[in-house]
């Protein structure tokens, strides 16, 4: 992965695509690294049995195990993601989640407190304004 990530960070126009895994791993600071795109909420798998247990332990305690246990572990995840952008402080560029709901579901808005404060749009013409100004 290490010659992966040095090719990736040494050719600013080409793109490079990983699992959670690459999250952990990548530090690409500068403008090698101008958009990060995440496809869907990285909830914990439903067959996970860890997190069956949790979950189910803070439901039968009374809590909501879904936000304790999922949610929580989503948003500490979309974090990691988003945080592959900034990695410095000149670097610039765009956090594309394109998983709908993140902006529609109830527990959204948990989500997204968990992200730096990004300028959010969900209009395609002005992203693709935003990438362009950045690539130019």
């Amino acid at each position: 992965m290490a010659a992966l990530v040095k090719q990736f960070s040494a050719e600013p126009n080409t793109c490079l695509f990983g699992t959670m895994t690459l999250w952990q791993g990548v530090d690409v600071p500068g403008e090698a690294c101008r958009l990060v795109i995440i496809d869907r909420i990285p909830f914990p798998r439903p067959d996970d049995p860890l997190m069956t247990a949790r979950t189910r332990a803070v439901s039968q305690s009374g809590g909501n195990g879904f936000m304790a246990v999922s949610a929580t572990h989503a948003a500490i995840r979309l974090a990691q993601g988003a945080g592959r952008l900034i990695r410095a402080a000149g670097d610039r560029g765009m956090v594309a989640v394109l998983d709908s709901r993140l902006a529609n579901a109830r527990y959204g808005g948990f989500l997204r407190a968990a992200l730096p404060p990004f300028w959010a749009t969900r209009d395609r013409s002005v992203a693709l304004q935003i990438l362009q100004r950045i690539a130019g």
